[in-house]
């Protein structure tokens, strides 16, 4: 484990020197500051819209992040040639990958935590209240979320050899996922066979990230979420990350690294 924290420490200091973190959490500010300055005949429902639109910010911001921070990690070692020392040392391939996982985890969730800490400030200084556990049990479960697309994100770092594309397909499949995931079995039932089981097929087997999206919860003051229910979505994201990391570790252990 002490090798996998040294390599997940390099990742978290590379995204703190990169610029990809500061641009979207300034354009975050920017956008939100600018939707919370109109305010049109002191209604209540403008700060929901507030935070509907810096919710979806902060969602967006996150899956950029996540993708793009994993998308690179293999490529640019292959690059820069420094993935072969590495490996040369008593570094397990399994070892190097869930480093790699790490890092780029801890590093969205670090990302994650003041996106959530503007979304409370803002949310606080128009509606006056402050619904801490809320807002973690939202953070908690985007961050779950985000574990399972990083480790899809890492599979295909390897699968595909451009980081643009990796990105870009990852990207799409995780926008697919959580704007049509639940309506995949409703789809089913309006197309012929052998459509229909496929699409049935995909609804049962892929990863259904829209359970993770507690926005509307939060934008309409619900209460909190039950916490089995929270420990049942920690379990099903975990299951799917060690799902998608152990067909990385396949895919890597069989590649050349050339």
């Amino acid at each position: 484990m002490n090798t996998v924290w040294s390599l997940a420490k390099v990742v978290v200091l590379e995204m703190v020197r990169r610029k990809d973190f500061y641009v979207l959490f300034i354009l975050t500010v920017l956008l939100t500051g600018t939707a919370g300055s109109v305010n049109l005949f002191n209604d209540r429902s403008i700060v929901r819209y507030l935070k509907e639109i810096c919710l979806l910010l902060i969602w967006l911001s996150g899956l950029i992040i996540a993708i793009t921070c994993t998308a690179r990690q293999i490529p640019a070692e292959r690059e820069h040639r420094t993935i072969f020392p590495l490996l040369a040392k008593p570094v397990t391939r399994g070892q190097f990958l869930l480093g790699k996982f790490l890092g780029c985890w801890v590093a969205t969730g670090m990302a994650l935590v003041l996106f959530y800490l503007l979304f409370g400030l803002v949310s606080g200084s128009r509606d006056h209240q402050w619904p801490v556990l809320n807002y973690l049990q939202a953070a908690w479960l985007h961050w779950m979320m985000l574990g399972i697309v990083i480790a899809f994100t890492l599979l295909g770092s390897i699968v595909f050899a451009a980081p643009s594309s990796n990105g870009t397909i990852s990207f799409a499949c995780a926008a697919g996922m959580l704007l049509l995931g639940r309506h995949l079995n409703k789809v089913a039932l309006s197309v012929a066979e052998p459509l229909q089981s496929l699409l049935y097929t995909a609804y049962f087997i892929l990863p259904h990230l829209e359970l993770f999206d507690v926005r509307e919860l939060i934008i309409h003051d619900a209460g909190l979420i039950r916490w089995d229910m929270v420990t049942l979505a920690t379990l099903y994201a975990a299951a799917y990350g060690a799902f998608f990391l152990f067909g990385a570790w396949l895919a890597f252990r069989r590649r050349p690294l050339n």
